[in-house]
């Protein structure tokens, strides 16, 4: 896609947005800049909510400009043959717009995700992490956690050998290693319908006593299914 078509493409998708949650918006723009992550070269910022400065501390004073990175999202699409510029597009605008109004409403619920992103980049990388991180992300039904494509299922590790879990209508049993160290995260592999990204159980044990530590060392391997019914 070309610059212009891109900016076009912009234009169209604001055009869409509904007016109060403008509100507070100077402008979103287009830059040509291409903004890479300042320790990971495989990540790339596609778009920013820049707050203004503001003549009073009321959250309603707040003004932001909004900015997609056309040369980021060209990256990415060099490196995904599959890129789809029309949805990439759309979920950085209004993901972007989203701080704005949070920032508005002194909610962090956003930025707590995107710090749980970080986080989730530093586990995929073997960094040390926050073993919590994904409790930020989006809540789902049955306990499940999503961040970004990775959905994690928090489990409590028991005196049995193996675990038992739902997914998407079916339930797998994983026998779990006899070295197993908590907390652990396990790459499920196996399962009839997976996710767009990782699917991971992860063990703790009650109490939960690594939630005071510090980036405390998380056991991580890929472990297989049974499916049960």
């Amino acid at each position: 896609m070309l610059l212009a078509d891109f900016e076009a493409t912009v234009r169209r998708l604001a055009a869409e947005i509904p007016e109060e949650f403008l509100d507070g918006i100077a402008e979103i723009v287009v830059s040509p800049r291409t903004v890479g992550h300042p320790e990971r070269a495989e990540i790339y910022t596609l778009g920013e909510c820049i707050p203004l400065p503001a003549a009073s501390d009321d959250p309603e004073a707040i003004q932001s400009r909004v900015v997609l990175y056309f040369g980021s999202f060209a990256a990415m699409a060099r490196d995904q043959s599959d890129f789809d510029w029309h949805r990439e597009a759309w979920e950085t605008l209004t993901h972007e717009l989203r701080h704005h109004v949070e920032w508005r409403a002194r909610d962090p619920a956003l930025e707590n995700l995107d710090e749980a992103q970080e986080q989730n980049f530093a586990r995929l990388a073997g960094e040390p992490f926050d073993p919590l991180f994904y409790r930020a992300g989006e809540t789902l039904p049955g306990g499940i956690f999503r961040v970004e494509d990775d959905y994690f299922i928090e489990l409590e590790r028991g005196a049995a050998a193996s675990v038992r879990f739902p997914w998407a209508g079916r339930r797998y049993r994983v026998d779990l290693p006899d070295d197993l160290i908590l907390p652990a995260f396990l790459s499920v592999q196996g399962v009839e319908e997976p996710p767009a990204g990782e699917l991971v159980l992860v063990l703790t044990r009650a109490p939960k006593w690594w939630a005071v530590l510090q980036m405390p060392t998380v056991d991580q391997r890929e472990v297989w299914v049974e499916i049960e019914s």
